[in-house]
């Protein structure tokens, strides 16, 4: 019987999307301008929240920095 290799969770389909994109020397950059998020301390329905606010940039490269 073969091993399933589904994505099952966000991290997984972060790190296969993010393998996938370095393979080919992609650049990703993200741009926040008052982007606001509440990040949940639990699961639970009347979980606590922390307020984040972000303004600025994000950007990861890849490749050698080579030009090739």
């Amino acid at each position: 019987m073969s091993e399933s290799t589904d994505t099952k969770t966000w991290p997984e389909l972060t790190i296969g999307l993010y393998d996938q994109l370095t393979k080919r020397n992609a650049e990703i950059a993200y741009n926040f301008e008052n982007f606001e998020l509440g990040i949940p301390s639990s699961t639970d329905a009347n979980a606590e929240h922390a307020h984040w606010k972000l303004n600025g940039a994000i950007r990861v490269t890849t490749g050698s920095g080579t030009g090739k």
